[in-house]
């Protein structure tokens, strides 16, 4: 990190120009914000576990937004968000975790693993602003999913359809690598979101082998019938969990489009777009 240390000045946000200290309080006008100053806030793993478990989707991204149970991540997220990289130096960051985002009754939902530092925590919003975002959202505009092919700030008008993309870890960690501990924290978060809207799921993309491990964890404590040994990831590799009425979920595994994979070309567009046709397909959503 190389831009200037904050001096509780605020600075323009760079969708709507209205002014943010960063981190940015709750409720204070940041767009897509889903909580309010009285949203409540956990601070240890028991109280996610309780504020997690008493909240509809609006409430469950309301409290996961101000989560402050992992002291170590809360340092590094408001260290990255006051003292920003140079090329965001003018810019305010968001330094708050990160909120599943998307529709609300997806049929397609797509797990990631965590939100980068120089992007979602500064932008707010999941997969946006950072290279992997920009491949990721770029393919869903090519095979009908996004409205836009940039995401680039919450607030700039990008819309998804039928999808919902989630992270399985909602605060950005250091070095990419949450721990044990922290992902098990963070854990609660995950399966109330998606046990708020897995009726509605028909197709899940799971981003690399931590999105794959995450949501086959989520769908087994959802009482799914997943099966044993759980199925192993790989690109294009899919696998069934079935709902208690029998309904099938299909989990679709699909390298994540970070840096490393698509600069060597481990992941192309080619191959990112074939996954997600095929979960546009198994989800039946018609194109745009």
């Amino acid at each position: 990190m190389t831009g200037p240390a904050a001096d509780g000045g605020a600075l323009p946000h760079p969708a709507t120009g209205q002014r943010f200290v960063s981190p940015v309080p709750p409720g204070t006008g940041w767009p897509e914000d889903p909580a309010d100053p009285a949203t409540p806030v956990a601070t240890d793993a028991a109280s996610v576990v309780d504020l997690s478990s008493t909240a509809d989707l609006t409430q469950a991204c309301a409290r996961m937004s101000v989560c402050r149970a992992c002291a170590r991540l809360v340092q590094w997220r408001e260290e990255v968000a006051r003292d920003k990289r140079r090329a965001y130096a003018a810019q305010p960051y968001w330094g708050r975790p990160i909120a599943g985002w998307g529709a609300p009754k997806p049929r397609i939902l797509i797990v990631g693993l965590a939100p980068a530092a120089h992007g979602g925590n500064r932008t707010g919003r999941v997969f946006t602003g950072d290279r992997s975002g920009d491949w990721l959202f770029a393919s869903l505009h090519r095979v009908g999913l996004a409205t836009q092919p940039i995401s680039s700030h919450a607030g700039d008008g990008q819309r998804l359809v039928d999808t919902r993309v989630v992270a399985a870890v909602r605060c950005a960690p250091p070095d990419n690598k949450p721990t044990i501990t922290e992902r098990d924290t963070c854990q609660p978060w995950l399966h109330r979101e998606i046990g708020l809207v897995a009726n509605s799921v028909r197709c899940v993309v799971c981003l690399g082998s931590y999105g794959w491990a995450a949501a086959l964890r989520a769908f087994r404590a959802l009482g799914f019938d997943v099966p044993r040994p759980a199925p192993r990831f790989g690109h294009a590799v899919d696998a069934a969990v079935h709902r208690s009425d029998g309904v099938a979920v299909t989990l679709l595994g699909c390298y994540h489009p970070s840096q490393q994979n698509t600069f060597t070309g481990k992941l192309t567009e080619a191959m990112l777009d074939a996954v997600l046709l095929r979960a546009r397909e198994d989800a039946a959503i018609d194109r745009l």
